[in-house]
């Protein structure tokens, strides 16, 4: 019998590629790349902005932050664009990056930007002022807000006008609005800085403290 001549295999056992694999993956994050911002190289991989795996160009957070504030602060945009040129990749809104009070104002534009083809309006009832939304569209006149629970006309933006139309309200409420602000006016009433109603000094200091 002669000898038999063996191949040496091409390739690594199955059991160590993915460990390579991984080796491969771990050398990409930690190389040095350059912020295409601030034209700054660095090889800290926690310095590197990543966008939800959408894109892939190379910022630092430090300039990504800035960028993002000035978007939504200067220009009230909360669809931010990735600011690679002629890329149109969309940002994910992140609180662990931009910090909890940016994230807010973020998520606040990103709502109002969503709502600007309803009819809306803000609840006429004294401490509410909820945005209120007409999503079933139509004429929509008694409503009762989701937050106060209280009635209100939505065509006119008012308090509820039971059995009155709404511009006889208007002109009865403007009536009363004068009567009453003469009123304050003799009487030298205060209006509460938390509350805004008015309360008449009988005696003490002038400072005036809701209940």
């Amino acid at each position: 019998m002669g000898n038999t001549l063996q191949t040496p295999p091409q390739s690594l056992p199955p059991q160590q590629q993915p460990q390579q694999q991984q080796e491969i993956a771990g050398d990409e994050e930690n190389q040095e790349f350059t912020c295409e911002i601030c034209i700054e190289p660095t090889s800290n991989a926690d310095k590197k902005f990543t966008n939800t795996n959408r894109c892939s160009h190379p910022f630092c957070t430090d300039c990504m932050i800035k960028y993002i504030r000035v978007k939504l602060e200067d220009d009230n945009v909360g669809h931010i664009k990735c600011p690679a040129f002629n890329c149109d990749h969309t940002l994910d809104p992140l609180a662990s990056l931009v910090g909890p009070s940016l994230f807010v104002r973020w998520c606040d534009v990103l709502c109002e930007a969503a709502v600007v083809g309803f009819d809306k309006c803000y609840c006429p009832h004294r401490n509410c002022n909820a945005l209120i939304l007409n999503e079933c569209g139509g004429n929509v006149k008694k409503s009762n807000c989701p937050n106060c629970r209280r009635w209100f006309c939505f065509k006119c933006k008012r308090i509820w006008h039971a059995g009155v139309g709404c511009e006889e309200s208007a002109v009865l409420r403007d009536r009363n609005d004068l009567a009453f602000g003469m009123l304050v006016e003799q009487k030298n009433w205060m209006s509460c800085p938390r509350c805004r109603h008015f309360v008449e000094l009988l005696e003490g200091c002038k400072i005036v403290k809701c209940r």
